[in-house]
């Protein structure tokens, strides 16, 4: 089932978890507020270029997303900008088994405000995980079609969640040649019942720390007069499992020079002080437990 309605209909202050998925209104961008995708349809691994939540892939060529303005009453859209040679593009999010179980057995409902200004038809994809939260293969549960236009508008489909779907839900929407234009995407909703309600609106802290269990920066004091030094980062908020340590970026501090010598384990990396000088700060620890 298809519903198109003006975005000016789309808007709610409740603050329940209705909403399954994470930053559906593309606020939160921890990482960057614009990056690039993937190059490969991930299986285990899923790179996620700006928005949190959102991985993102294309084939033939790699596409810039990014978090844009949106307008009233919307503050932020993801947008693809296409690029010659791509032959399509990915859009999606892994639900966590924890935050989808009961859906299992039921009917969901998908609501998404999309727009392209080049394609006319964007595909949808729900699947679920061949064990809880692994992605090295999933399983179809429904697939369909939106026919879009350049104007953002909503789109809303039905969905039957299997009761074998318990080890986490991924909603995916998929374009074919985007080889130019913008594909703008926003306020997505997954909930349960066979009626779309308005979008769920909670508040930014709520909609952050939601994202901090899957990314989060953290910076820390990682230097002084000894010649060693472990990050082993302590989270505000706790991750869904043991991050993996990404690139630390190093402020050098008076002309100290810092290299990771070991610390291969997911939570721990070990520096040397090659200058064996002062004080230095690690600007950025990004931690990923993402799915």
């Amino acid at each position: 089932m298809t519903l198109a309605v003006s975005i000016a209909q789309m808007g709610s202050n409740n603050t329940t978890f209705r909403n399954r998925l994470i930053n559906g209104a593309m606020q939160i961008a921890q990482r960057a507020t614009s990056g690039t995708s993937g190059s490969t349809v991930p299986t285990t691994t899923a790179t996620y270029p700006s928005l949190d939540r959102w991985y993102a892939y294309a084939t033939g060529a790699t596409v810039t997303v990014a978090q844009v303005a949106g307008t009233v009453p919307i503050k932020n859209n993801l947008a693809v900008t296409g690029a010659a040679s791509v032959t399509a593009v990915g859009v999606g999010q892994r639900i966590e088994q924890l935050n989808s179980y009961d859906l299992a057995g039921s009917t969901a409902t998908l609501s998404v405000n999309i727009s392209n200004t080049l394609l006319t038809t964007v595909t949808w994809t729900a699947s679920y995980a061949t064990s809880a939260d692994t992605w090295s293969a999933k399983t179809q549960i429904a697939t369909g079609t939106f026919t879009v236009t350049s104007s953002l508008v909503n789109y809303t489909a039905n969905i039957s969640i299997p009761s074998a779907a318990t080890t986490g839900i991924e909603i995916l929407f998929t374009v074919g040649a985007q080889i130019s234009g913008t594909w703008t995407i926003g306020n997505v909703q997954l909930e349960a019942g066979s009626t779309a309600s308005p979008f769920e609106y909670r508040s930014y802290g709520t909609e952050l720390m939601l994202c901090q269990r899957y990314y989060q920066e953290l910076s820390a004091i990682v230097g002084g007069a000894a010649f060693v030094y472990a990050i082993q980062p302590t989270t505000s908020v706790p991750m869904r499992t043991t991050p993996t340590i990404g690139t630390v970026v190093i402020d050098s501090g008076s002309g100290a020079t810092f290299a990771n010598i070991g610390g291969s384990s997911a939570n721990q990396k070990i520096y040397q002080n090659v200058a064996n000088s002062v004080l230095a700060t690690a600007t950025k620890i990004p931690l990923s437990a993402e799915l």
